[in-house]
């Protein structure tokens, strides 16, 4: 890769924990990509709780079918991930990320005109080829737009917004539907029109060029560093999010339990309101607490979280039950999505974020391709079985992954897996947070 900083100058995004003020890390360009997200979320979250009936019930399809869909769909977002970050710390990101939410709203106009299966995949491709391309842009000049020890409020803030749109979203979806006379194909038109003006907010940022830093935080930076490779640390915790993507499959499983629980139409978009919800109203709370403690215990309490709703949605038929483990869900959400991602960017340079973002949020989409394969094909007539083996293997990883993170302290505890001599001085010396 081309060095960005051939001066050898130092990365600036460091600094102790406590060094951003409280309005240093809510920037302008946090503000609009949030807003941005919330659009596009609406519009995603608007279909998404009823594709798994409108494929099964309105075209005929099997359930083997949902977890294929949403797998591959997933799975063509990864591979595109693995690119579109390298090109993040190269070319404009406001671009890349102009690119991902127009091609999303194209996606949703496939879907919204379907008249078979293989036509919703083809949408769901090419509206997840839009997350792929974004994603890492997108969290990338997040990290870049706020000091190291902010970070984790920052993403809070963002899946927060991003989030608030999954909760208007089904919403919007389901006064549709009664308003409609319970049809479920106008409101694929519908989503199409908050997924284009998302598109069009883009135009509003701010693009710093690839590898220009940010301001110097107060003191200035912490050290020097070589550039270009990425950090052992960074590779240790890409294996606990790709191993724990393994048995997370897609939500349209889970929400497809829901309906063979015996959840009606309203109430499986009501559940997924709940759950998003739940999720929405914490992720800045969880962000904020990693900053202070430890990405990696808040996203190890994550899985466990997720262990317990996995476990319980697989043994339980009590409607009142799977509300509580739905909002269970929820929380499990808020507790790994933006703190996993404020957890990658301590372990790199801004020059970096792009790629590191890009090569874990593209691998851990594989494992999510994979994990909707087998559940799909696992599925039987009510998904149990997926379910408890999802939930016991996740158990497992949790409490490996705490006692690991834990066991070796308050310093090596606060950069997760990157802990111990040779992976600290790598880290620090590579300009991820000393945290």
């Amino acid at each position: 890769m081309t060095d960005p900083h051939p001066s050898g100058e130092p990365d600036p995004g460091e600094g102790a924990p406590g060094q951003a003020g409280r309005g240093e890390w809510l920037t302008a360009n946090l503000k609009i990509v949030s807003a941005v997200s919330f659009l596009q979320d609406a519009a995603s979250e608007l279909l998404y709780p009823i594709l798994p009936i409108f494929l099964t019930v309105t075209l005929g399809a099997p359930a083997a079918v949902v977890g294929a869909v949403e797998g591959v769909a997933e799975g063509a977002a990864s591979i595109t991930k693995l690119a579109a970050g390298r090109l993040a710390d190269r070319y404009p990101r406001r671009r890349l990320i102009g690119l991902g939410y127009g091609l999303a709203a194209v996606g949703k106009v496939l879907v919204a005109a379907a008249g078979s299966w293989p036509v919703v995949l083809a949408g769901r491709c090419v509206d997840r080829l839009g997350k792929g391309v974004r994603g890492a842009p997108r969290d990338a000049l997040i990290a870049a737009d706020v000091l190291a020890a902010a970070r984790g409020r920052a993403f809070g803030f963002h899946r927060a917004m991003d989030t608030a749109g999954a909760v208007a979203g089904p919403l919007i979806g389901l006064a549709g539907y009664q308003l409609l006379h319970q049809q479920l194909r106008p409101l694929l038109v519908i989503a199409v029109v908050p997924a284009l003006a998302s598109a069009l907010l883009v135009a509003a940022l701010r693009d710093r060029p690839p590898g220009r830093p940010p301001p110097v935080p107060p003191g200035g930076p912490a050290a020097t560093r070589p550039r270009g490779t990425l950090p052992g640390g960074y590779w240790r915790v890409v294996v606990v999010l790709v191993g724990f993507s393994l048995v997370n499959f897609p939500d349209a499983l889970l929400l497809l339990r829901l309906h063979d629980i015996g959840f009606s139409v309203p109430a499986v978009i009501l559940a997924y309101v709940a759950y998003n919800a739940v999720y929405a109203l914490l992720s800045y709370p969880a962000g904020a607490v990693a900053d202070r403690l430890s990405p990696a215990v808040v996203f190890g309490v994550g899985l466990v979280v997720f262990a317990i709703a996995y476990t319980g949605l697989g043994l339980t038929r009590d409607p009142l039950t799977a509300w509580l483990l739905i909002g269970g869900y929820g929380a499990f959400t808020a507790l790994t999505d933006g703190v996993g991602k404020a957890w990658i960017s301590a372990q790199l340079a801004d020059d970096l974020q792009g790629t590191g973002q890009g090569i874990a949020q593209g691998l851990s989409g594989l494992g999510v391709l994979a994990a909707g394969i087998w559940a799909g094909l696992a599925w039987g007539g009510d998904g149990r079985l997926p379910l408890l083996v999802s939930g016991i293997a996740t158990a497992v990883l949790a409490a490996a992954a705490l006692t690991f993170t834990l066991s070796h302290g308050a310093d090596d505890g606060r950069r997760g897996l990157g802990g111990g001599q040779e992976a600290t001085g790598r880290i620090r010396g590579e300009g991820a947070t000393p945290r």
